[in-house]
Formats: structure tokens, C-alpha cells, sequence
């Protein structure tokens, strides 16, 4: 019973939340003690279902791209060729922890407006450099023996990196994309405050109205999709460790 305690709780957390963004007015009578001079108690100002959609695609869009030049860089910078082009890279992917992701957005909107857009470039540059650290050490902590192995066996630079050193490195570059997802789906709720379509579209308008169920609402849905996801590609990540294991093997 105890192993399957922690499935049912993820279960029961996936209905509950499919509940409650398709169904909110279910939940009306829980939240009511929460508004003040009837006030409503569900968000009334658009579908939370559909602003829930937005919120994840936003946090897609943005994980794919850092992905592919965090990997990118990584790659490159652990090629003979590219090594002295590691500081200067580490450089780069600290641009977007150093700066506030309000500070961003306030420099990307006379850039490219209002919208989606300032919302995708800061979530882009707060989630490249978890995925960079880890790329670069899975790439860099491989087994000798294995490399040497694929070398002595007639491989190419390519077929290595293809066919050795990503696919060994992949559970930790996975640690690294898991990490900047969670990072990315708290972030995206200020993406509201220069009008993307975001999660945080709820709680903004709790706090300009002084609802807390509107506030509860917005944190408690992005909170759900963090658990689940982080979850999710956790068990992705375990799954490619231990298949990484047994071809080891």
C-alpha cells in the first residue's frame, strides 16, 4: 500500500485539477469564506482552462529554445575546438539570473511590445543556465573507458557525440530541463503584467481587487502544474538513467 500511496496522491492531484479549471464553480462553496462584499468568487474574466493552455505553451516555447542552445553551447564548448569559449559561454547564460525577470521584461517591451514576447525572451534566458551546468557536466563526467572504447571502434566526432556522449549524458541534461521547467512555469505569472496570457492574469487581478480567491486560485493551479510536471520528468529522467545503465552494461 505504501508504494502505491505517492501514485494515488499524483492521481487524485491530476483530477483535482482537470476538475478544477474545466469545473470551477465546484469549488465555489471552498473558496467563498475567502472574497469579501460578494465579491466573485471564481475568476470571472476569462476561462481558466484556456489560460492554464497558454501558461504551458508559453513555458514550452521558451523551454525548447533554451534547450537547444544551452545543449548547443554545451556541446561546443566541449569540443577541442570550442574550449576556450567556455568562460565567455558561462558568461552569456548568467545574463539571465542576473538580471530580475521585471527588469527584462521592462527592456524587452520597447523591443518587441507587448504580449507574448517579453514573456518568452525572459523565460528563455532564466532557463538557460540549469540546462548549460548540466549538459556540460554530463558531457564532461562521461566514462573514459566508454569514450575511448567508441574512439578505438572507428567512430567519428559526430557518431560519438550522437551515439555515446548524448545519449549517456541525457538523464542529466534532463535534470537540467526539469529544473529550468519549474523555474519557468513560476516565472511565466509575471509574463500578465506586459499582457501575456499567462496564469498570473488571475493572481494580478486578486491583488488589484483584494480577492484572495482569485490569488489562491492562480497559485494553487501553477503550483499543481509544477508537482506534476517536475514529477513527471523526474520519472523520465529515472527511466532513461537506468536504460543508460543496462546499454552500459
Amino acid at each position: 500500500m505504501k508504494a502505491w500511496l505517492p501514485l494515488l496522491l499524483r492521481l487524485a492531484l491530476v483530477v483535482l485539477l482537470v476538475a478544477f479549471v474545466t469545473s470551477p464553480g465546484w469549488f465555489e462553496p471552498l473558496l467563498k469564506p475567502l472574497t469579501e462584499n460578494n465579491a466573485p468568487v471564481i475568476y470571472n474574466q476569462g476561462s481558466l482552462l484556456t489560460l492554464t493552455l497558454l501558461h504551458l505553451r508559453t513555458v514550452l516555447i521558451a523551454t525548447v529554445a533554451a534547450t537547444i542552445v544551452a545543449v548547443a553551447l554545451a556541446i561546443l564548448v566541449t569540443r577541442p575546438a570550442g574550449a576556450e569559449f567556455l568562460p565567455l559561454s558561462r558568461s552569456l547564460v548568467n545574463i539571465g539570473q542576473t538580471f530580475p525577470p521585471v527588469a527584462v521584461l521592462a527592456l524587452a517591451v520597447p523591443a518587441v511590445g507587448f504580449g507574448e514576447k517579453p514573456t518568452l525572451i525572459a523565460l528563455f534566458l532564466y532557463g538557460l543556465l540549469p540546462i548549460f551546468e548540466n549538459a556540460l557536466t554530463g558531457l564532461t563526467t562521461l566514462p573514459a573507458n566508454v569514450v575511448e572504447a567508441a574512439r578505438g571502434a572507428g567512430m567519428t566526432g559526430w557518431q560519438r557525440l550522437t551515439k555515446v556522449e548524448l545519449p549517456l549524458s541525457a538523464p542529466i541534461i534532463l535534470g537540467g530541463i526539469r529544473l529550468s521547467v519549474v523555474i519557468s512555469l513560476a516565472t511565466a505569472t509575471i509574463g500578465s503584467t506586459v499582457a501575456a496570457k499567462t496564469l498570473g492574469e488571475v493572481i494580478i487581478a486578486g491583488l488589484l481587487s483584494n480577492n484572495l480567491a482569485f490569488i489562491l486560485q492562480g497559485g494553487l493551479i501553477v503550483a499543481a502544474l509544477a508537482v506534476l510536471i517536475y514529477d513527471g520528468l523526474s520519472a523520465v529522467e529515472r527511466y532513461a538513467a537506468r536504460r543508460m545503465g543496462r546499454e552500459a552494461e
